[in-house]
């Protein structure tokens, strides 16, 4: 039998416990392998009772010679033995459970103990131990002796609270584990081929998954992991290269062949000069759009780096060479700023641009798509409204999606799918460690525009106790009445009774009526409808409005030069990369600006957050900070709730070596053999295809 044999085969798992496993996603022997434990004790320290300290954490190994149970009454009752190892006895006390150890533990038994030792005179102590059961009599010939659960380096494994109800907590599940050992030993069907192993120091499977679980020592346990880590990350590589080299050899792009007019127009008409970094990352997208492959490049760059601005040249060079551009933003306050960002910058060169989304009209939509189809529109600009079956393009050549992040991995490919093989650019202003870059973008070109718009002053970052606010609106109110305008942003809508937080509704109202009751006041939230959000955004464009008081829905999208305050109530409440983009909404003009963090605590992880808010105005700074608080998620599923996929163990902040490592092989691999049509790639390929291949159809959208 394999590991793939039920659970039931295994001793002391029936039914009732089966089904328990499985609601915890263990379902074979083989998943039972893979539930690795979440932390280990080390036990081996094994001391005789006459050499023992107290305060010490150690393991004792003797025999019973006295048991019995203290008290009459039952909250009062205890269990108290006394362990002899020869040199001296032991007391051992347990309060909780007693009854169990009457049952449990008996004169004659010998066991190995393990707790902190505490004396009382000079009787030694212990106090609720953990024990084990051994195979021999008792005295000073521990040697002999079988130790499972104390005496060595100890696996702690998760247990829910229904495996706890089921009576599957660590210690139960440590014998089965073991059991499944004995009857189905993992790790006969290696995952890497000798070559690897050899060349890489690594582990045999078996010998990792025998380590993993049941660690000989420290370094044991170090080795294993190091070869389940590095076999994690040589197939997520392994799926970005194989997507790579397929893509280099078997589709063809549209080449743009001509800089032309438009792309020389567009350059002379900017009143300003390009940053380097903005003029290297675009001659990295003229050199990508000039080749036959598609272009696949994900384009990172800070809050107001000037992505969009690199985004309209290669716009340009598309329609240089008569093809359509789509342009697709997650919020139609976003689209809606691109939309007439692009209007101003592309009309007067002839370049057609329109928007598509669902707050259109029928008729409205109908002209778009009328438009879109006969390619009388050069640049369509909107949300998700753009990857519908009805919208049609002429000759799309070139897709940018904003905020790619935001965007289900379905839905970006769904608008990839209206050409055949479009080039491609993603962008991103909330920036990615280099390392997660490498694991959730390993098929991707990148680009960083690391460097800011000349005259950008950075936006000055204060830490204000909720008692203090006060100053900060009378600083807010100078800055208006000096010409400038501010945010006020909060965390809810509406209040909740189990979140003592003030929401935005009742706090504009507040404001309007009294602290702020001279100003100019908007309210802004998502669950206005686009219209009504439209309205109050060219308000406060404008400079109708003084004060633009909502929720995060202002986090991206929203450009005004003329802001120069930024006031995050309950800071504490929002997420690092939230803060930076919020904080990004000022400092965008040739005004002095502030972003004050109102908040109640700064304990805990909440605390770390606002600090490195204070300290840096650096985005890819800030994403370490926040990737290494949050730890790493998903990119290769559907969902879009973090970086990485298919990683158990591997962390790609901390596994930067592994991960080079590991990205080199398969990229080596996949060069060498795209198809792994090789002989002595078969192991290779046939592990990719059962437990990767079902997502490469996802990763080909990165």
């Amino acid at each position: 039998m394999t590991g793939l044999s039920p659970l039931t085969a295994l001793k002391g798992v029936g039914p009732k416990r089966a089904a328990i496993l499985e609601a915890e996603g263990i379902a074979s022997v083989a998943d039972l392998f893979d539930y690795f434990p979440r932390r280990y004790l080390d036990r081996r320290t094994i001391r005789s009772v006459r050499e023992l300290h107290a305060g010490e954490l150690v393991t004792v190994v003797g025999t019973i010679r006295l048991a019995r149970l203290e008290g009459s009454q039952p909250r009062r009752m205890r269990f108290k033995a006394m362990l002899d190892d020869g040199s001296g006895s032991l007391e051992l006390t347990w309060f909780r459970g007693v009854r169990y150890f009457v049952s449990d533990v008996a004169p004659g038994d010998a066991l190995a103990v393990h707790g902190r030792v505490g004396f009382f005179g000079r009787q030694a102590q212990m106090q609720h131990p953990d024990y084990e059961h051994l195979s021999g009599g008792g005295g000073e010939g521990r040697s002999d002796y079988d130790l499972f659960h104390t005496g060595r380096i100890i696996p702690i494994y998760s247990t829910s609270a229904a495996m706890k109800q089921g009576g599957l907590g660590s210690r139960q599940l440590r014998t089965i584990v073991a059991r499944a050992f004995d009857r189905f030993p993992p790790g006969r069907e290696e995952t890497l081929p000798e070559e690897l192993i050899r060349q890489h120091g690594l582990l045999t499977l078996a010998q990792a998954y025998r380590e993993m679980h049941f660690p000989s020592s420290q370094e044991g346990l170090e080795a294993a992991r190091t070869r389940m880590k590095w076999t994690e990350l040589f197939y997520t590589q392994l799926l970005f290269a194989l997507r790579h080299v397929r893509l280099e050899r078997l589709r063809n792009a549209c080449r743009f062949t001509r800089s032309g007019e438009l792309t020389e127009r567009f350059y002379g008409s900017l009143p300003f000069e390009l940053t380097a970094a903005q003029k290297q990352v675009i001659r990295e997208i003229y050199g990508d759009l000039r080749k036959e492959k598609p272009m696949n490049r994900l384009l990172q760059g800070d809050v107001g780096s000037g992505k969009t601005l690199v985004a309209m040249f290669a716009i340009a060079l598309a329609a240089d060479n008569g093809l359509q551009s789509a342009f697709m933003a997650p919020t139609e306050i976003l689209a809606v700023q691109h939309y007439l960002s692009l209007k101003r910058s592309m009309e007067p060169l002839g370049i057609c641009v329109s928007l598509l989304a669902g707050r259109q009209s029928k008729k409205e939509r109908n002209t778009v798509l009328e438009a879109l189809e006969n390619g009388s529109v050069t640049v369509a600009v909107g949300t998700h409204a753009m990857i519908e079956k009805a919208v049609s393009f002429s000759r799309l050549g070139l897709v940018i999606i904003d905020e790619q992040h935001r965007f289900g991995v379905l839905q970006r490919k769904a608008l990839q799918d209206k050409a055949e093989s479009p080039h491609v650019l993603l962008m991103t202003a909330t920036p990615i460690p280099r390392t997660l870059t490498m694991a959730g973008f390993g098929d991707l070109d990148v680009s960083v525009i690391d460097g800011m718009p000349a005259g950008r002053v950075p936006v000055k970052t204060v830490l204000v106790p909720e008692q203090a606010k006060d100053r900060v609106y009378d600083l807010l109110r100078h800055e208006v009445q000096s010409g400038r305008q501010a945010y006020i942003v909060y965390p809810l809508v509406e209040a909740s009774e189990k979140i003592d937080l003030r929401a935005a509704v009742e706090s504009f109202g507040e404001l309007s009526s009294s602290v702020l009751g001279d100003l100019r006041l908007g309210l802004i939230h998502g669950q206005m409808t686009p219209e009504e959000k439209d309205s109050v955004m060219d308000r406060f464009r404008s400079g109708d409005l003084d004060v633009l008081v909502g929720t995060t829905v202002i986090e991206v999208g929203v450009d005004v030069p003329n802001a120069s305050v930024m006031v995050i109530e309950h800071a504490e409440r929002f997420g690092l990369a939230q803060l930076h983009q919020l904080r990004g909404r000022v400092g965008r003009g040739r005004h002095a600006s502030s972003c004050f963090l109102v908040h109640a605590s700064l304990a805990g992880e909440a605390g770390e957050r606002l600090r490195a808010m204070e300290t840096t105005f650096d985005g890819f700074r800030i994403s370490e900070i926040d990737a290494a608080i949050r730890g790493a998620g998903n990119v290769l599923g559907r969902e879009q709730s973090g970086m990485v996929s298919g990683l158990k163990l591997a962390d790609p902040l901390l596994d930067a070596p592994l991960m080079q490592s590991a990205r080199q092989a398969a990229f080596a691999l996949a060069a060498e053999d795209p198809e792994l049509r090789n002989r002595e790639h078969a192991l290779i390929k046939s592990c990719y295809l059962r437990h990767y291949h079902d997502r490469s159809p996802l990763a080909d959208i990165g």
